[in-house]
Order: structure tokens, then sequence, then C-alpha cells
């Protein structure tokens, strides 16, 4: 058993992430997306999907990245048609 690096729970199911040479331990994924997931320069709120960099800002959209002044950039879900 391997405890969580955020919660601190010791579980038989928990799981290694290995990023940028650092390997991380958890035992959810609630856990995981808690201590990795990159946090928008704009809006503050976590980063869950493939978000927007511009310029090594990481933004949750290019609502986001424009309102902060990046230019250029192409987010598909402005586009989208509404369902």
């Amino acid at each position: 058993m391997a405890r969580c690096e955020v919660c601190g729970n010791d579980y038989a199911m928990s799981f290694e992430v290995h990023a940028q040479g650092v390997v991380h331990v958890f035992d959810s994924f609630e856990c995981a997306v808690h201590r990795m997931a990159p946090i928008c320069e704009h809006c503050r709120v976590q980063i869950i999907g493939h978000g927007v960099e511009v310029d090594g800002r990481f933004y949750c959209g290019g609502h986001c990245a424009r309102a902060e002044g990046g230019a250029g950039i192409v987010d598909h879900a402005d586009s989208a048609a509404p369902a």
C-alpha cells in the first residue's frame, strides 16, 4: 500500500503518476487532479481538459486567454454550434 500525497490515505489501490521526472502517489483521480491540474491564469479554475497555453501561461480556454491579451488563439469550443 502507498500513502496518497494529497489526503494521506493509505490505500491498497493507490496509483502512481509519473510527470516531469517526478513520481506522485494518489488514492483517487480527485486527489490527482487537485495536485496536478494547472490553474487558469485568468479565472483561476483548475484546468481538467486540454486548456490553452500562451507564452508559457495556461488558460482554461480561448476566452480566458484572449481576455489576458492572447492573440491568434483558436479554441474549437468557441465556434461549436449550440446543441
